[in-house]
């Protein structure tokens, strides 16, 4: 005999079929386990080992425990992709907006184009720099891991290789452009 309302079936089912419990019987609480809880909590059920507890007196649905990602390579680089493509968006936007000038008044351009002559801005060139290549090699990267058979099985290796590439790159330039920047 199920002891779900319609209400609470089909919150279960949407949280299954989302993904935010995994897909298994949820163990009943006996009625003794409901007035003697691991919370010290009348009323409120845990069910030891699956994750799940429900406060039966309130009405609150099962809470699902070990579900969120964990924080491995996969998770930072798709986080990682994201923020940097974010980043590398709003530069395009500036840069065709001030090269847009040109048209208008080539000397608000040059004027425009001087107050990008001092050291923050090319200290933000460098972080530029290093979104670019790490957007560009972590996307050959995730063209891998989609399309090539065994890809997936070598996420992690692909992943510290975009590292490597990534650091083997970026540090010459950064030596080199902030020379350039601070008068060396």
């Amino acid at each position: 005999m199920s002891h779900e309302t319609g209400r609470e079936s089909v919150q279960r089912s949407d949280n299954i079929r989302n993904g935010l419990v995994p897909f298994q019987a949820e163990p009943r609480a006996a009625p003794s386990a409901m007035r003697n809880t691991q919370s010290g909590r009348p009323g409120v059920a845990a069910f030891p080992g699956s994750g799940l507890s429900s406060d039966r007196r309130i009405g609150l649905p099962s809470k699902p425990a070990g579900t969120l990602y964990r924080g491995r390579e996969g998770m930072w680089s798709w986080v990682a992709h994201r923020i940097t493509g974010v980043g590398i968006f709003f530069f395009l936007l500036v840069h065709v907006l001030d090269t847009a000038l040109v048209r208008v008044s080539p000397e608000a351009y040059n004027e425009v184009i001087g107050t990008y002559k001092n050291p923050i801005v090319g200290l933000l060139e460098v972080g530029l720099v290093a979104a670019i290549l790490f957007h560009a090699f972590n996307g050959i990267r995730l063209i891998l891991v989609d399309f090539w058979a065994k890809g997936p099985r070598y996420q992690r290796q692909l992943m510290i290789g975009v590292g490597v590439v990534w650091f083997v790159l970026f540090v010459p330039f950064v030596i080199r452009h902030l020379t350039h920047v601070f008068g060396g």
